[in-house]
């Protein structure tokens, strides 16, 4: 019977390897992408639907359309690092200033807030401020990189 498996080879022997590498270099930009854009998407999504999930809808109405406009600008800034990190990193330093808006807009927005929006407020602030710190730093290290 015909061997019809195929082995994958090494692909070090491959005449484009070196365009390859270079190209996958050049896209990445020497960023981890899983590491900082995953998160932050995630974050978004969950700002966007967090007064649903913690219910304050009714109790902070200003605050639900607050948290799902900043939500959804979190989230499509996490798909802009993943589609075109080049053009978007510059924007890194929004995600700080985003992060220090989402910890004080509880008293600035809402009326009367209890903890439970408080505190919901202040840990998607703080991790959009870390995330958009550790952009930060990948955008520095990629520009000192070329």
């Amino acid at each position: 019977m015909a061997d019809v498996s195929h082995h994958r080879g090494d692909l070090a022997g491959h005449p484009d390897a070196s365009e390859m590498q270079a190209r996958y270099e050049r896209v990445l930009g020497g960023r981890d992408v899983v590491l900082v854009d995953g998160p932050v998407l995630l974050v978004g999504l969950y700002c966007a639907v967090s007064p649903w999930i913690l219910h304050f809808t009714a109790a902070q109405p200003a605050l639900v359309t607050h948290n799902l406009i900043l939500g959804i600008a979190i989230a499509l800034l996490a798909v802009g690092f993943t589609v075109t990190p080049e053009r978007m990193y510059g924007l890194s330093g929004a995600m700080c200033a985003i992060g220090i808006w989402m910890i004080i807009s509880p008293w600035i927005v809402g009326s009367s807030p209890d903890a439970g929006v408080i505190w919901n407020n202040v840990v998607i602030g703080a991790l959009t401020f870390l995330l958009g710190a550790m952009c930060v730093a990948a955008a520095s290290k990629s520009r000192r990189g070329t």
